[in-house]
Order: C-alpha cells, then sequence, then structure tokens
C-alpha cells in the first residue's frame, strides 16, 4: 500500500482510499498550500488551488486579487527565514513557487538543507536545475549537450568581444541579444540592423540591464509563430499543461515595446497533435533525461519557450516556473484537484493521478497602467469589477488603500480571462468584461486572439 497512492479525485484502478493512507505515506496530508507571489500568475494558481479538497490557500505577498480566494500574509518571495517560520507555525504541507528569483536564489535548497523543512513538499527546481532560466549560456550548453534543438548562438563578455562582433556579421538581420541573467523579462533584444546589434551589445555588456548582461547571448533569428508549452514534472514522470501563445508587445499588431506579457490565448491552434509529439520527443523527453543524467532534482514546471518553424520545434528559452500571463487562460482549462497534481509531482507519483484538460478556449487580456512598460503612476482607484460576468478577473498588480477600495500597484494590473467554444466567442466574453473595468491611463491591447483567427477558422 506504501506504493500506492490516491488523491481527491484519483479514479484509477489502482487507487486506495484517500484517508486510509493518511498517516502512512502521505503523513496525513496537509491541505494547508502557501503561494509564493503577487501576480497575475500567482493569482490563478492559488484561485485553482482554492478549488480543491478542503484547501486553505495562503499567498506571500499576495494582492487585492488573492485575497478574495485565500490568505495574504506579509511576507516577501525572498525571506526565507520568515517564510519558514510561516511555514512551520501554520503547517504547511505544500509550497507552490510563482517567480524564478527565489528558485534561482536556492529556495528549495534551503527547504532541502533544513530538517524541519524537509517534511513539506515544495514545487521547483533546485538552484541548479533553476539555472536553466537563471542563466541563458547555462540552458543554451545544457541544449548543446543533450541535442535539444534551438537556434545558433554565441556567449559573449568583455573578452571575447570582438568575437562577438564578428559572430553579428555573419548572421542575417534581425539580430537577437539576451542578457545571460535575469532581467525581469526585459533583457532581450531584437534589432533590424548590423550597426543596433553591436552598438546594443556593447551597451548590455557596458551595464544596461546591470549585472544579468555582462555576459550576452547572441542568437540566430529562427523564423516562424511562438507558443509556449508548459510540463509540470516529478523528475521522472511528466504531464503537459494546456499550451497558450502570448503577446508581448505593448501595441496592437505586435508593434512598440516588449512587456511581460499583454494577453494569451489556449489552446494554439498550430499546436497540433503531431507539433506536440514532435515537442515530447525532441525537447520534452531529452530534457528530462539531461535532467537525470546530470543529478538535477527537479519536481516543477518546465516552460518551454517554442518557435514553430514550419512545423518543427525549436527552444527559444527555458522557464523554471509557469508564464505570465498564460497562467491566467491555462489555470481556467485544468480540470479537477489541481493541489493532487502537484502533491503527486512532489512525492514523484504524477503517473498515478488522473489528469484532464478542458477543450474550451481561454483567451486573456490583460489591462496596463499608462506608460507601462516605462514609466507609469500607481495608487490609481479602480472601478467596474463587481460588473464583470461569464469570465475571471486574476489581479496582476493591485493593492487596498486605507479606505480599502482597490487600486493599481503595477505595470501590468489586472488580466481578464473568459471561456469559450471558440476563440471568437472567447473574445467576445473577454473584451465584454475588459470595457467595464475603469482606472485612470487604462490600457490594453485589442487584438488578443486574431492573428489566430486567421489559422482557426474559430
Amino acid at each position: 500500500m506504501e506504493n500506492i497512492i490516491m488523491y481527491p479525485g484519483d479514479t484509477s484502478k489502482e487507487a486506495v482510499d484517500w484517508k486510509a493512507i493518511q498517516g502512512q505515506h502521505l503523513t496525513a496530508v496537509v491541505r494547508n498550500i502557501l503561494v509564493l507571489g503577487s501576480g497575475g500568475r500567482e493569482h490563478a494558481l492559488a484561485w485553482k488551488l482554492a478549488q480543491g479538497e478542503g484547501a486553505h490557500v495562503f499567498i506571500a505577498p499576495g494582492n487585492a486579487g488573492t485575497a478574495e480566494v485565500g490568505t495574504n500574509v506579509n511576507i516577501k518571495v525572498g525571506d526565507f527565514e520568515g517564510i519558514r517560520k510561516f511555514c512551520l507555525d501554520n503547517e504547511i504541507g505544500l509550497v507552490v513557487v510563482g517567480p524564478e528569483q527565489p528558485l534561482v536564489d536556492g529556495i528549495v535548497d534551503y527547504f532541502k538543507g533544513d530538517a524541519q523543512l524537509q517534511k513539506i513538499r515544495i514545487i521547483g527546481p533546485d538552484r541548479q536545475g533553476a539555472q536553466l532560466e537563471g542563466s541563458k549560456a547555462y540552458a543554451k550548453e545544457f541544449m548543446a549537450r543533450n541535442g535539444i534543438p534551438t537556434a545558433r548562438c554565441l556567449t559573449v563578455n568583455q573578452t571575447n568581444l570582438a568575437q562577438g562582433e564578428a559572430f553579428l556579421r555573419s548572421l542575417k538581420a534581425p539580430y537577437v541579444l539576451k542578457a545571460d541573467g535575469l532581467a525581469a523579462g526585459k533583457g532581450v533584444l531584437i534589432l533590424d540592423t548590423l550597426e543596433e546589434a553591436v552598438n546594443e551589445l556593447g551597451n548590455m555588456l557596458g551595464g544596461k540591464f546591470g549585472e544579468a548582461s555582462a555576459t550576452v547571448v547572441i542568437e540566430e533569428f529562427l523564423s516562424g509563430i511562438e507558443c509556449s508549452v508548459f510540463v509540470l514534472t516529478d523528475g521522472e514522470h511528466y504531464v503537459l499543461l494546456p499550451e497558450a501563445k502570448d503577446y508581448k508587445r505593448i501595441g496592437d499588431g505586435d508593434k512598440g515595446l516588449n512587456t511581460g506579457g499583454m494577453g494569451a490565448v489556449s489552446p494554439v491552434p498550430f499546436c497540433t497533435p503531431e507539433f506536440l509529439q514532435k515537442v515530447e520527443d525532441r525537447i520534452v523527453k531529452p530534457t528530462l533525461k539531461g535532467l537525470q543524467a546530470e543529478g538535477i532534482e527537479y519536481k516543477g514546471f518546465i516552460f518551454l519557450g517554442l518557435m514553430n518553424c514550419g512545423g518543427d520545434p525549436y527552444v527559444i528559452e527555458y522557464n523554471v516556473r509557469m508564464g505570465d500571463p498564460e497562467t491566467e487562460a491555462v489555470m481556467t482549462r485544468i480540470e479537477g484537484d489541481f493541489a493532487d497534481l502537484l502533491y503527486a509531482c512532489a512525492d514523484g507519483c504524477l503517473d498515478k493521478v488522473h489528469y484532464a484538460q478542458s477543450p474550451r478556449t481561454a483567451l486573456t487580456v490583460m489591462l496596463v497602467s499608462g506608460g507601462y512598460p516605462e514609466a507609469y503612476q500607481k495608487g490609481k482607484v479602480m472601478t467596474g469589477m463587481g460588473l464583470l460576468k461569464d469570465c475571471v478577473a486574476f489581479h496582476a498588480g493591485t493593492a487596498f488603500n486605507a479606505e480599502g477600495q482597490t487600486i493599481t500597484a503595477g505595470g501590468r494590473v489586472i488580466a481578464v480571462t473568459a471561456l469559450g467554444d471558440s476563440i471568437t466567442e472567447a473574445r467576445a466574453k473577454a473584451y465584454e468584461n475588459v470595457v467595464k473595468i475603469q482606472f485612470e491611463g487604462e490600457n490594453h491591447r485589442n487584438d488578443i486572439g486574431l492573428d489566430l483567427l486567421l489559422t482557426s477558422n474559430s
């Protein structure tokens, strides 16, 4: 019985009664769950987890939206000691790490190295595994070692700047420059001319993105259509979560500056079963095999940023957590108790749990502050949330003022997500609700999903 685990909702023939095994393998699993983070991704994760059987979700530090589905805790994601104390004081059974920074900083290693925290399940890779996102150069080297398809590249620092400029001259426009380290989603430049690329390479190495761009990865530009595929793995087994397409540019028609994401759609029409099978065979399985071969313990999410080049998938980037705003669309399509899936992931038993996803389409539109992604103001009172219907509004950058009103507290403010039987229906529902939310300077894209209509007939 010790190796047969049933999570609530599991209907497999092998399953045994959940309560009958409490105190054995699962040691009376506590359904107190802590989600780390404060954005739309964390609101979506908390929203989905809160639907689970007996779940009590805490969010640190959370926002005005997460307060509606759980309990906000005033602890920053980098305060490992504060997180430790809270987990022990509140019998936390599962920790879900939302953003990448605490993973890169080694929060999983911190838990594994503490005798009292070791019993608490935590979703995310250790520090070494987190380097797949923490260092673009490391990720590229990992892909090369494991035969994973990606763009040609060269890693450059001040010592081989001349070699970097020569590599740029060997490429065709546009030119792709990536800060090696974490740069809050702003460390990737796509430049149209060689002169711009050479100048920006110097600027990046000179500190444009601080320490994150002390090393720069120059990449060959891949022509195709981008998509994001999300993997949940226990290190051996895995499931593919719903894929998504996000929209990075601030303006309609993919014009203007890059942002953290202005919207998302899931599923993606061009992610056919044949394409996804290629993703599994050429990318997912070699990635997991490579992690195992290098002794990396990885229990968590792998975000595959992909380019579909004529039907073949190439990796643009790895992330070691769920995407934002993709999570806001993806979570609405996952069926069943999501906490079951994460407990099983932490216990190395993903193959024992039933997983299903809705065939419906989810479409997310992000409302942002005026001026974003450059300088913007905070503290603007928001109205209209009580008028929303047939959608979910995931808060990304919100807070409460002294009067208890919801106010803006970030560049990306709130993500309106709607489900429909087609892209057209989901779009209509989402945008009907977007216009109801009002705050000074509000801005959003009006074309989320329109490009996919051309290929889906939806």
